[in-house]
């Protein structure tokens, strides 16, 4: 096998796992990631919100059927649980030291 064929078998390879949809479990597993990352969240407003995004952009995207907009949808997903759990430490070292009302009514 020569350099070009070697280049072009692993550029296809690459190719076909990127254009590969995930499966049902990984998008299930991926909003069980989303929300388990929320619930680390001090701050009431920023974990309520994290929750319902989380469960808009599911329920947005639960139509889609095209593999390479699922694909897409699936590793914009993975890309803003990344940030969500950059920014929940970021959170946690700013974290307030008074609970919001919200918090206090569930006592």
């Amino acid at each position: 096998m020569d350099r070009a064929s070697v280049l072009s078998s692993m550029a296809s390879a690459a190719a076909t796992a990127v254009a590969a949809s995930p499966s049902r479990a990984e998008a299930l597993s991926l909003l069980r990631s989303l929300l388990r990352t929320a619930s680390k969240f001090n701050d009431y407003n920023v974990r309520e919100y994290i929750k319902r995004r989380s469960l808009d952009a599911f329920r947005e995207n639960k139509s889609l059927s095209d593999p390479s907009s699922l694909a897409s949808a699936f590793s914009d997903g993975k890309a803003q649980l990344e940030v969500a759990k950059r920014q929940e430490v970021v959170y946690s070292l700013y974290a307030p030291k008074v609970k919001s009302i919200m918090e206090i009514k569930k006592l």
